[in-house]
């Protein structure tokens, strides 16, 4: 009885997986996989419906029985052949959906710094002279004779554009860092660190083996909005004292080493739901390197970043934006 009964079971169950494999006929490719094993599973259903009827009184040849057996082997053993090489196939496809998925990063953030460049030249150069030529127009003012209500009015006008002036150099040099770009990476962070040591409490140290070395144009840009990111979310979210930050080539090995001393927090929610953490990494993503970091609370922050400069990004010509405006920059020094 009990035999008869997981004979029936056997049955429905593979009528159930040939329903399956039907359906992943329409679904996949490599159709002929599902196939074979529908064949299989009808084969094996018949088997199990032919022992029932052996089991009835009812004999069956026994060389059915061993060709419904060499059937049902070749449909499976065939089927997993031509399963792997579905898995290939699929392995592919991923492989290259998420190429196509970091070119569209890389794409998107090369044309973000390129606005980035374009909005910066268009305040440096529509702008600040402006700003300048109402500087000379007040200074030239300063030597007629004034009321003292009206030279401490004076004054403050000055003042004013005199700040209007550091400001617009500011959001220009922090919206296209003309540093990073004529001098390279170390000397765009070490810039950003001594701007940042003035004016904020912090102890900010930068210690880097790198010279005049230039990389790619993407390496350059990622790792400097990287160190941005994150020392600008210690500044105002962990409260920390001292901020360390070591940059350091070794043969084609980029790796940023970044410690803070605040008040910790929990990585995984962080990049779940903010903090720039999820954008870095997405970045750092796009050229293929490493991110790691780890933090608890009350122990600070550590973030490692490596990124493989020979194979991070294909060379490319610099943005339009950027070619264009060294040559102008160049001639504004010789005059």
């Amino acid at each position: 009885m009990m035999i008869r009964f997981l004979l029936y079971l056997a049955i429905i169950i593979q009528f159930i997986a040939m329903y399956y494999a039907v359906r992943l006929v329409r679904a996949t490719k490599y159709n002929s996989i599902w196939i074979l094993f529908i064949i299989g599973f009808m084969v094996l259903a018949a088997e199990r419906l032919l022992q029932l009827w052996t089991d009835y009184g009812h004999p069956v040849p026994v060389e059915m029985m061993v060709w419904f057996d060499i059937v049902v082997s070749v449909c499976i053993s065939v089927g997993m052949v031509l399963l792997d090489r579905l898995f290939d196939y699929i392995d592919r496809l991923n492989r290259s959906r998420q190429m196509t998925d970091k070119r569209i990063l890389t794409a998107v953030l090369r044309a973000e710094e390129k606005s980035r460049a374009n909005f910066s030249k268009e305040l440096h150069d529509g702008l600040g002279p402006l700003l300048s030529s109402a500087k000379i127009s007040l200074s030239a003012l300063s030597r007629d004779e004034m009321s003292d209500e009206r030279r401490e009015i004076f004054n403050n006008t000055l003042y004013v554009v005199d700040e209007a002036l550091r400001s617009l150099r500011e959001i220009s040099n922090n919206l296209s860092p003309h540093v990073l770009t004529d001098f390279g990476l170390a000397r765009g962070i070490r810039n950003f660190i001594d701007r940042s040591q003035a004016l904020h409490n912090v102890k900010l140290s930068f210690a880097t083996n790198l010279r005049g070395e230039r990389y790619n144009t993407d390496i350059e840009v990622i790792m400097y909005r990287v160190v941005c990111e994150l020392v600008t979310n210690s500044l105002k979210h962990s409260g920390c004292s001292e901020i360390r930050l070591s940059l350091s080539a070794s043969g084609d090995l980029l790796e940023l080493q970044y410690t803070d001393n605040g008040r910790g927090f929990n990585p995984q929610a962080m990049m779940d739901c903010g903090m720039g953490l999820s954008n870095i990494n997405s970045r750092i993503n796009s050229l293929n390197g490493e991110f790691d970091i780890r933090s608890s609370k009350g122990k600070g922050m550590t973030a490692t970043v490596k990124v493989n400069v020979r194979g991070a990004a294909r060379p490319n010509t610099r943005p339009a934006a950027i070619d264009e405006e060294r040559p102008k920059r160049k001639n504004r020094r010789q005059q």
